[in-house]
């Protein structure tokens, strides 16, 4: 017999293989089958249920709202998510601090803080002020559960038939919800947050707590926080003693504190408070006949000097406080900022006069400015145009696109690379990822220096060294070391300004400049004490030194550039009396949005930016227009009477104090701002003596006197526990 051929398997394996197949295919079809069946049965199950006519409709609509029920449940679940995210710190934190502020010379300028213990429980307040507050704020409160859609919808009502906004739909819960964790900005997103958080806080405190931490939050004007502050500043009383007539004033103050404060204008006050008693009848919540007495004898208030607290910076300096301090044991403090008054109010002067003589023409609304002082301290600060209107901070919270003005931190990271301001560059040009910058006049120049390009503010040129020489991380990384701390989108674009910053972020990474090509140190508390005058923290003391940010040679390279645009370049009106040597860059974004100047002397340096909260186009504003005007002015008032330092890498000699000008003898012109006049105190030859008389004293060996009693030597000095351990520094520290 034959061997059996390997070949033979073939068959079983096809029959296998045939096999899995019908297999596979008769699961496939039955599985099908069934699922066909199973939904034949249901169909017919459901068909029970099916309903006609009017039914029909009504289960069409809730079978719709269940669906968009769900939809909107995920969607307003995406929007809590944000606000809740604002509660996760320890929003109650402020209330452990009670901070009085001093200037840089010792002068108390202003409160911040209260301590949650000391504020008068609601249980004992007068009755009429709790009506008066809810008459006037929020008369369904405690009706509603944080929004209160009556009130809105009669607030519309209102205001649609007044033809603009007569009435405000926000619940007292929803003020309070803004004042704890958000801004005034006038967003969107903001009131999205406002109404989640004002839920939050009605599913987290009683109706008692919000109603007191409102009244201890609000802003009252005159630089005050709270009824019970409010009362003590223009009545001199406790709050639990004021009056009807009293409290119909303060409740009137929530709504705009700077238009109604009586030590500003008395009549507004009495006015508004004559509404709030007229809010109270109609609420019924008094008669006629309760509020006629304090509408006959309106409430009266102290006479109190027009000395205006620097509440943007307060704020600030707050913050900064609560971040020190928070490891103290003690939270009562006393803390010596940097501020100078004589400075700040200038800073508000031009800020405000540029507005005011400018604002219309130039369809400009708001503007910030910060002035740091070489070495660090921060001199002014000016958050917006009126605090009693606005609490948001604009020269420390708006994020606003720098535009021409961030080009120093490319041309910085190019002098670090060995550039020099004679360097050849091309203006011609250039696509990079897509994208073909243009030059403002859309021309080109072709072959130029480098310090031709910055003093002319050509756009292709820093994105074309960005593009073949530097890169954007490498400009992100200098931006960040000179003292951007807003975070930097590294793109194509931001070479050009389209990454935002801050003012107080700009007048920080400029003052690298005259510093040397040190880190500036910016700060705004020199030393924090307690009651008992113990120092608990001193800035040059507690502070590490600064560090070199950029070297001595790229650091003079951008000097001796920087200095130049205010004579050839974009800033000519940012020039300085009197021959000050200045430095600085404008910066206009796109549409005109944002209008940038950020200059610098030996002494100072300075960030102004003018634009709108709502982000609407100015009239063709740019920077080497109103913000450099606004730099000149207040410039000439810092640099006056001064002994002037040199701009580093500068070789012309600082020009000499210079005597008061001659403003009655000058030529008027109608086009500029009208000059300050800084007062003269010492000069600066009595400044240098009596500084160098302190130092004298401060390194003489102390003095010994023998005593009576057994001989023991007591030491006379400082070092005795004394007012130079114990009492308030002495403003020649500083």
């Amino acid at each position: 017999m034959r061997e059996p051929r390997k070949d033979d398997n073939r068959p079983k394996k096809r029959h296998i293989f045939l096999r899995i197949d019908s297999w596979i295919d008769s699961t496939v079809w039955n599985a099908g089958f069934k699922l066909s069946q199973w939904w034949e049965d249901t169909t017919i199950f459901f068909r029970r249920f099916r309903v006609t006519g009017w039914k029909k409709v009504v289960f069409e609509v809730l079978g719709e709202g269940m669906t968009w029920g769900t939809v909107g449940s995920v969607l307003m679940l995406a929007l809590a998510l944000p606000a809740f995210e604002e509660t996760k710190g320890n929003w109650r934190a402020q209330s452990d601090f009670a901070v009085t502020f001093l200037d840089r010379y010792g002068n108390e300028i202003g409160h911040r803080g209260i301590i949650h213990e000391d504020s008068v429980p609601i249980d004992e307040l007068p009755d009429h002020l709790i009506k008066a507050v809810l008459a006037t704020e929020d008369r369904r409160f405690f009706d509603h559960y944080g929004i209160d859609f009556l009130g809105l919808a009669r607030a519309m009502t209102e205001n649609a038939r007044a033809g603009g906004v007569v009435q405000g739909g926000s619940t007292l819960t929803q003020q309070l919800a803004k004042n704890l964790f958000l801004s005034n900005e006038r967003t969107i997103e903001r009131k999205i947050k406002e109404a989640f958080l004002a839920i939050w806080l009605e599913s987290n405190l009683s109706k008692k707590e919000i109603l007191r931490l409102y009244l201890d939050r609000a802003y009252m004007g005159g630089g005050t926080f709270g009824a019970a502050a409010a009362a003590q500043f223009y009545f001199g009383k406790a709050i639990t003693d004021v009056n009807l007539a009293e409290s119909a004033m303060l409740a009137g103050l929530f709504k705009a504190p700077a238009r109604y404060a009586p030590h500003v204008n008395l009549p507004a006050a009495r006015g508004r408070a004559n509404e709030v008693l007229t809010n109270l009848v109609q609420g019924g919540l008094m008669t006629e006949g309760q509020v006629i007495a304090a509408r006959l004898n309106p409430a009266t208030v102290i006479d109190r000097a027009q000395v205006k607290a620097p509440d943007f910076f307060l704020d600030w300096a707050f913050d900064e406080v609560q971040r020190i301090a928070r490891p103290f044991a003690q939270h009562s403090l006393i803390v010596r900022t940097t501020i100078d008054m004589g400075l700040q109010n200038a800073a508000e002067d031009s800020v405000e006069s540029s507005l005011r003589q400018y604002g219309e023409s130039f369809h400009v609304k708001q503007g910030a400015l910060v002035m740091v002082e070489n070495g660090g301290p921060v001199r002014a600060m000016v958050g917006g145009r009126d605090y009693g209107e606005s609490q948001f901070n604009r020269a420390t919270r708006a994020l606003r696109q720098p535009g021409s003005s961030f080009k120093v931190y490319t041309y910085a990271a190019a002098m670090e690379k060995g550039m020099t301001p004679e360097t050849i560059v091309v203006d011609a040009p250039i696509t990079w990822r897509g994208w073909s910058p243009q030059n403002y006049g859309r021309s080109y120049a072709g072959r130029i220096t480098i310090l031709t390009a910055i003093a002319k503010s050509i756009n292709t040129i820093p994105v074309r060294l960005a593009k073949d020489k530097l890169g954007t991380d490498l400009i992100v990384e200098t931006a960040k070391n000179m003292g951007i701390e807003t975070p930097l989108r590294a793109d194509k674009t931001m070479p050009l300004g389209t990454s935002e910053v801050t003012v107080l972020d700009q007048a920080t990474a400029y003052a690298v400049f005259p510093a040397g090509g040190l880190q500036s140190r910016r700060h705004g508390i020199s030393q924090i004490l307690n009651y008992d005058g113990d120092i608990l923290y001193d800035f040059s003391r507690d502070e590490p030194p600064a560090k070199r940010i950029l070297s001595e040679q790229a650091n003079a390279s951008m000097n001796s550039m920087l200095t130049q645009i205010p004579v050839i370049g974009t800033a000519r009106k940012a020039a300085l009396d009197n021959g000050i040597v200045t430095g600085g860059k404008t910066g206009t974004t796109q549409a005109y949005r944002d209008a940038w100047f950020v200059g610098f002397t030996g002494d100072y340096t300075t960030a102004v930016w003018f634009g709108n909260d709502d982000y609407t186009s100015t009239n063709n504003m740019t920077g080497g227009s109103l913000p450099a005007m606004t730099f000149k002015r207040l410039m000439d008032y810092a640099e006056q009477g001064i002994e002037h330092r040199q701009i580093p890498g500068i070789t012309n000699p600082a020009p000499a104090p210079s005597k008061q000008p001659e403003v009655a003898n000058a030529k008027p012109d109608e086009n500029a701002l009208p000059p300050l006049v800084r007062p003269r105190s010492l000069s600066a030859d009595v400044t240098r003596l009596l500084r160098s008389v302190g130092e004298t004293f401060e390194k003489a060996p102390a003095l010994k006197a023998p005593e009576k009693n057994g001989g023991k030597v007591a030491v006379l000095g400082a070092a005795d526990g004394g007012s130079a351990q114990k009492g308030l520094p002495n403003a020649a520290s500083n």
